[in-house]
């Protein structure tokens, strides 16, 4: 796999194995942890809205995405401890902890296996119990697993980008017509959710170097039995659109109740890109920066 997915992209030995990793601003450490597909692209889009005088954002791609090998890093378990040994080998002590979809099991794992690292854990429509994800199927599954579909979604993003939007936010919500037809103007006329669906679109692709990573997540996710929740210290503030068509709201709602005082902040009408192309997703980021 090729390092470069990001413009101050290295790879980090650590004691269990490499990982590819970007440092960016200063300030308070977050360790920020992308989904399903994705990799350090997509974890540099989630913190796009955090400010880099304020913040010091720990960038990296999860074991079979991008730069990072799988190798033996299959389990949930060894992942969260691959976060650990990152931050220890980039010398930060604690930092605050930002994770989104599939990228759920391995931030909660961190809070409960190394709880003195973790100063405070923001989980945006994050998987917390056994999930099997049936959603990529038929004409979906082309798009997004052949070099044919990718091409066209490419072509599409670029050339037809409120048609692209459209598409995004129909399958990633449960919404209306009307829904669908208010918030694709919302986001077409707003400069930053415009470019966070346009860009996170790469992000999304299964081509090799995310399918392995991809897949693997799915095997893992399956298996769940309890990610120990409850077991939780640091504080936490949960983030769920609730019209998520990708992961079912349940898993925020049983966070929230599972995490010991932990806060659960509910985004009507919400699609599982809420945080990023909400009406309220403006007063939602600055709750996760204040958190």
């Amino acid at each position: 796999m090729n390092v470069g997915s990001h413009a101050a992209a290295r790879i980090c030995r650590t004691p269990l194995g490499p990982v590819e990793v970007a440092v960016v601003g200063e300030g308070i450490p977050v360790l920020v942890i992308h989904g399903s597909p994705g990799g350090i692209d997509a974890a540099e889009l989630m913190a796009r809205f955090l400010p880099k005088t304020r913040f010091k954002t720990i960038l990296l791609s999860r074991p079979g995405y991008l730069g990072t090998e799988l190798a033996d890093r299959h389990s949930i378990d060894r992942q969260a401890d691959l976060l650990a040994a990152l931050l220890d080998e980039l010398g930060i002590a604690r930092a605050a902890v930002c994770t989104w979809s599939g990228g759920g099991p391995a931030g909660y794992r961190l809070a409960v296996r190394h709880p003195d690292k973790v100063v405070s854990l923001v989980t945006f429509a994050a998987v917390s119990q056994a999930y099997d994800d049936a959603k990529l199927a038929g004409a979906t599954r082309l798009l997004f697993t052949t070099s044919a579909g990718r091409w066209l979604m490419r072509v599409l993003a670029a050339h037809q980008p409120r048609h692209y939007i459209a598409g995004a936010l129909s399958s990633e919500g449960h919404l209306t017509r009307q829904q669908l037809d208010a918030q694709v103007a919302a986001v077409f006329a707003d400069d930053a959710k415009r470019r966070f669906i346009l860009d996170l679109a790469p992000t999304l692709e299964l081509g090799r170097e995310r399918r392995e990573g991809h897949d693997n997540d799915i095997a893992q996710f399956r298996r769940i039995e309890s990610l120990e929740l409850e077991c939780i210290e640091a504080p936490s503030l949960i983030v769920q659109g609730m019209l998520d068509a990708d992961l079912p709201p349940m898993h925020s709602e049983f966070a929230a109740a599972t995490i010991p005082q932990a806060e659960l902040l509910k985004l009507e009408e919400g699609t599982h890109l809420a945080l990023y192309t909400h009406v309220d997703a403006d007063q939602a980021q600055r709750r996760v920066i204040d958190s």
